[in-house]
């Protein structure tokens, strides 16, 4: 097949997490070559019309959609998918309605809520956003509530790859209302909106999803170790255990696939809560679920990932190996998945 590799465009004043694509072009245009596949990689901006000029002369017979964002913001990261849907063109990953509602955190948690699936209580966001209900799940409103001795960490609206979250967005609540008067402050630096989730203080795993035959299979569920972190540093995966490379978070932070049979359990329902995101949010191809574990054991649901990072380094393309995959055989069934959709849309 003649296979078009879309990506968002990078400049010289694009952030480490957005010049990370180029990484990951290179690593799919690789492993779609030895699939035997017809590569063409596209750069994509804001400029969509061009972008549908160059796909009506390339003719490619499938996308393989690695745009993250676009100029910068992941909120429009639906756009190109809405595109290639208005074009008949199939291609990779989720549809652009779940890239949507996946992206603003706020309105996938409260899916999450309406799907019993359990997430932390939030407040915000800020600039007000609608329609927002902030509903919380009757458990989150239970354990958590909104008491004084509860720390809030300030996440991005809709800015992904933990942009901005660090140790310096994590607050005591006093009130709701004080929460909500911080969180101001914040906006700028996190995209333009933020809201407050309220921080689960335990372990954290992320679980990564590969469709086979239109279903999703669990990956080897890993867990994100805070080693020697001393007792006063928060344990977060934020942007520098992401992307800074010579920082102590990044170095740090090694993801674990083995557990002892104690946490047989919880894996389990990890796997069980995940496969119900696919569902209730109607992914496709491959995605990730990421989860904090509180000190009672219970999962909570942080954020769902439609489009997770492919590069090698990458905790997707680690479960891939765990699973005993390649990286090409994951490929190949994420362009099978998502031809067999377009030829059976329903």
């Amino acid at each position: 097949m003649r296979v078009a590799v879309i990506y968002n465009a990078v400049t010289t004043e694009s952030s480490l997490d957005e010049s990370d694509v180029l990484i990951q072009v290179a690593a799919v245009e690789k492993a779609l070559k030895e699939l035997g596949h017809r590569v063409v990689s596209l750069a994509c901006s804001l400029n969509l019309a061009a972008v549908q000029n160059r796909l009506t002369k390339i003719q490619p017979d499938i996308v393989f959609n690695l745009v993250e964002s676009l100029n910068g913001q992941d909120r429009l990261v639906y756009l190109l998918p809405a595109l290639l849907d208005s074009m008949g063109l199939p291609y990779t990953g989720s549809k652009s309605e779940a890239l949507h509602f996946t992206s603003n955190k706020i309105l996938a948690k409260q899916w999450m809520v309406e799907a019993d699936l359990p997430t932390p209580p939030w407040l915000g966001p800020y600039p007000p956003e609608g329609p927002f209900l902030n509903k919380h799940s009757e458990a989150a409103q239970a354990i958590y509530g909104f008491q004084s001795d509860i720390r809030w960490l300030i996440k991005s609206l809709w800015q992904h790859a933990s942009s901005g979250l660090d140790e310096d967005g994590l607050i005591l609540g006093e009130n709701a209302d004080r929460i909500k008067a911080c969180l101001p402050e914040y906006a700028a630096k996190l995209g333009g909106a933020c809201f407050a989730e309220a921080f689960i203080d335990g372990r954290e795993f992320n679980l990564a999803l590969l469709a086979q035959f239109g279903e999703p299979q669990a990956l080897p569920p890993a867990e994100i170790i805070f080693e020697d972190y001393p007792d006063d540093k928060l344990r977060i995966v934020g942007y520098r255990a992401k992307w800074e490379k010579h920082s102590f978070e990044y170095n740090h932070t090694p993801r674990r696939f083995d557990f002892p049979s104690q946490d047989a359990a919880l894996l389990t329902q990890l796997v069980q809560m995940a496969k119900k995101c696919w569902q209730v949010f109607g992914l496709g191809g491959y995605a990730r679920v990421d989860f904090r574990i509180d000190a009672d054991g219970r999962p909570w649901i942080l954020e769902i990932n439609t489009n997770p990072c492919l590069s090698p380094d990458a905790g997707f393309a680690a479960a891939v190996e765990q699973s005993g995959l390649t990286f090409a055989e994951a490929l190949k069934r994420i362009l099978s998945n998502a031809m067999t959709e377009n030829i059976n849309p329903c």
